[in-house]
């Protein structure tokens, strides 16, 4: 494996921090262009990795993001990366013009599996339960996968990475990546904080009472945050690897979508799990959990608050089938007890008791 040209945009954020600092460890070779908006932002990761060069410049800045993505054997977009299709298309236009068939250009992509709640936003269906049909998988289901209705969540912006690949398959290799809900402390430079669960536990902590939204049956998979940042990993590697790609097909280009989950929860139960623990630490005074309608939720902690009523079921067969990956933090409900504790610290909330 040679080392290798990355150019990855998010290193401060709480996904993209966690991925470069696990790349970073596992490449130091590599010589790493991180998209920052600032100088200053710049400066609080160069003080603490070498082989970091900035490129100053936003989202919206698509020349910035097209000659970056030209001179880069590989991209690993993370900023806002699902619903930015500006900085998509800049991507695609820069390894595009940059790489040829002999020269190829890989991008991992970071999606999300809020690609599979389009049923229930569809039919304003909060707090059921999942019906048959709203399960899914990368490997055999993928079909389904890259024909999934135009309202879902990210499903523009996928359809743009999706077309990078088509146009030009041999030049431009694409992976799309889809996390469920993410938990765990980060390891990133900046943000290490994640925001369904600790917003829960804000919510939570904030209003005396946990919350569930409409009959509580929605279910969602989950992935600790170090988890998703070694697929990430893997397929980085795989990138670069000089041996034979018999798989690549299948790790890379028009079925290229990688689920990544550990376990699944019902968010109903997290709650009930975050209450008890909230009240075991003495920050509440009583375990209730309160019922919520859809417009309640969205006051309460926005559309974070929201997909608490909507399911999400994405198995990660794909990159456990042709990269070896697995699972090897702590569940979601082990973590619990630790980011309540954090959340607490955070809003300075004192103990009832």
């Amino acid at each position: 494996m040679v080392a290798k040209k990355v150019f990855l945009t998010g290193s401060t954020g709480y996904i993209g921090g966690d991925v470069f600092d696990t790349l970073h460890k596992a490449h130091p070779d590599w010589e790493f262009s991180l998209l920052v908006r600032s100088e200053d932002k710049g400066k609080q990761i160069q003080s603490k990795y070498s082989n970091v060069k900035l490129v100053i410049g936003s989202l919206d800045d698509s020349k910035v993001i097209e000659d970056a993505a030209s001179n880069a054997d590989i991209v690993v977009h993370t900023a806002d990366s699902s619903d930015h299709a500006g900085a998509a298309k800049a991507i695609a236009k820069g390894l595009k013009s940059g790489h040829s068939s002999s020269n190829p250009g890989y991008w991992i992509h970071i999606s999300g599996t809020g690609i599979l709640c389009w049923y229930d936003t569809d039919n304003k269906r909060y707090g059921e339960g999942p019906l048959l049909d709203q399960a899914y998988d990368d490997l055999e289901g993928v079909d389904r996968v890259v024909s999934l209705p135009d309202t879902a969540f990210h499903r523009d912006v996928d359809k743009l990475v999706l077309a990078a690949a088509a146009d030009d398959p041999d030049a431009v290799k694409v992976a799309i990546v889809c996390p469920p809900t993410i938990y765990g402390h980060g390891n990133g430079p900046v943000n290490r904080r994640s925001r369904q669960i600790p917003g829960m536990i804000k919510a939570t902590l904030e209003h005396g009472t946990a919350f569930k939204l409409g009959a509580g049956k929605t279910e969602w998979d989950n992935v600790h945050v170090n988890d998703l940042a070694r697929l990430i990993d893997l397929l980085a590697t795989d990138a670069a690897s000089t041996d034979s790609k018999s798989e690549e097909k299948e790790i890379w280009g028009s079925v290229g979508y990688h689920f990544c989950e550990s376990g699944t929860h019902r968010w109903s139960e997290v709650s009930e799990l975050i209450a008890k623990e909230a009240h075991s630490q003495g920050y509440l005074n009583k375990t209730e959990t309160k019922q919520i309608d859809d417009k309640e939720a969205l006051e309460i902690n926005g559309f974070e608050a929201l997909t608490w009523g909507l399911n999400s079921k994405g198995k990660a067969k794909r990159a456990r089938k042709y990269l070896g990956w697995e699972p090897k933090k702590q569940s979601l409900e082990a973590s619990i007890p630790e980011l309540v504790e954090r959340e607490a610290e955070k809003l300075g909330v004192e103990k009832k008791r």
